[in-house]
């Protein structure tokens, strides 16, 4: 195939495509679309009809209540039990300390006269 067949294939199929979308613009009857600027778009009036009627609330059927209650009070018992268990063999396996009496430090002052005091050497008699 040379180059033109091929460029004039293309330019077929495109014109065969800008039609199909011309078709289907054409069918659907909406209306163009318009570009929003930035920011909230303004109410509609259809909104504001439908904003004074207050939505209707999901409720949950008795049986959903009470197997969430169910479940809820088997949580707490598992951790009831589990905060039980813990309380027990952390009493069992660790004594009660006792409490350590710390002896006072000698002051710094006593240490250093008590290193630099040296015995008397008293003269030998010859």
């Amino acid at each position: 195939m040379n180059l033109d067949k091929i460029l004039s294939e293309i330019d077929l199929e495109i014109s065969r495509l800008q039609q199909a979308k011309q078709l289907l613009s054409e069918d659907s009857g909406a209306p163009a679309k318009v570009k929003r600027g930035p920011g909230r778009p303004p109410a509609s009036s259809t909104l504001l009809k439908t904003a004074s009627v207050t939505p209707r609330r999901r409720t949950m059927s008795a049986a959903g209540r009470a197997r969430i209650a169910a479940a809820q009070k088997a949580r707490w018992a598992k951790a009831k039990k589990a905060a039980k268990k813990s309380a027990a063999v952390s009493s069992k396996a660790v004594p009660a300390k006792k409490a350590v009496v710390k002896q006072p430090k000698p002051a710094k002052a006593a240490a250093k006269k008590a290193a630099i005091t040296k015995p008397e050497i008293t003269p030998a008699a010859s």
